[in-house]
Formats: C-alpha cells, sequence, structure tokens
C-alpha cells in the first residue's frame, strides 16, 4: 500500500502525474492533502455524470476567458432556456441554444475541444479520397478569392493544383 507523500499517515489514493520541460513527476496524497494543495477532484459518487461534468466547464469557476454570463432574462427563442439552465444541467435545450448563447459556449467548446467547429473524422482505411476531395474544395475556394482580388497569377497556379489533384481522384 501508497501512503500520503505530503502526511504519510493515510492511504494515497489520489495520483497526480505532471510533465515539466519533458519530465513526468507523480505525486500520490491522500484526499485531505490533495484538497489542501487545491488540486482539482471530481466526486465519482453517485452525482457524477457527463453533464454535470459539461456543466461544470460551463460554470464561472472553469470561464478561462472570461465571458460573463448573460442576464437570466436572456434565454433562447426556441426553447426558453436560459444560460444558468444549461450551466446546471450541462445540456442545451434545442440547437438554436447554440445560436442563442454562442458568445458564451465558443470559448468553452474551444477550450474542450480545440475549436469551436465540427470538422469531423476521416476514416483510416479509404480516407485518403476523402482527404483529397477536402484539399480539392479548399483550393476552389482559394481560387474564386483569387479570382476575385484580381490575383490572376496564384488563380493559375491553384487552377493547376486542383487538376493534379483531380487526376489522382480518378
Amino acid at each position: 500500500m501508497m501512503y500520503c507523500e505530503e502526511c504519510k499517515q493515510k492511504p494515497a489514493n489520489v495520483h497526480l502525474a505532471q510533465v515539466f520541460n519533458g519530465k513526468k513527476v507523480e505525486t500520490h496524497l491522500c484526499e485531505e492533502c490533495a484538497a489542501k494543495k487545491g488540486i482539482l477532484m471530481f466526486n465519482m459518487g453517485s452525482n457524477f455524470s457527463i453533464p454535470n461534468l459539461l456543466g461544470s466547464f460551463l460554470g464561472h469557476n472553469f470561464n478561462l476567458q472570461g465571458v460573463k454570463a448573460p442576464a437570466e432574462t436572456t434565454r433562447c427563442p426556441h426553447c426558453g432556456m436560459n444560460f444558468m439552465d444549461i450551466t446546471q444541467t450541462g445540456k442545451l435545450g434545442c440547437a438554436e441554444c447554440y445560436t442563442a448563447f454562442e458568445q458564451e459556449l465558443e470559448p468553452t467548446l474551444r477550450r474542450i475541444h480545440g475549436n469551436s467547429r465540427h470538422v469531423g473524422k476521416i476514416p483510416a482505411r479509404g480516407g485518403e479520397k476523402v482527404l483529397l476531395k477536402k484539399q480539392v474544395d479548399s483550393l476552389k475556394i482559394q481560387l474564386q478569392q483569387a479570382v476575385a482580388c484580381e490575383e490572376y497569377e496564384r488563380a493559375a497556379e491553384i487552377r493547376d493544383s486542383i487538376k493534379e489533384l483531380e487526376k489522382e481522384l480518378d
């Protein structure tokens, strides 16, 4: 049995692994010592659920960007939920909530997922064609922008790149 590195009396049931300058540092503490140090702990008891976890990310303690919650009177026009309801339940009422609370949700979504826009996944097998199609679509947008800006040499290069990629698709 491993004992707490701090008090050396109680069993260590909180194990923290951190990486500093490429070096892994492990700390083993009891719950009380971990709480004293302010280490974030999730209660895995009966209150634990994914909505509660997501609600905590939307709550004031985790709002790292400093975005203030809208007034309680601000409600989703479609389902009537307010932002406090979302932070308490961890669930949005409907698809329109994403639009109604876009400014409040965007920093949290970006922090959790790394992006606030769904980009999907590419299958491991046969995904090359999907990736090539995405590249072609992206180049076509760039081509339209180059033509609109009257950058014809750049547009010609992009057009040639599109032709090469379309050959690979066939």
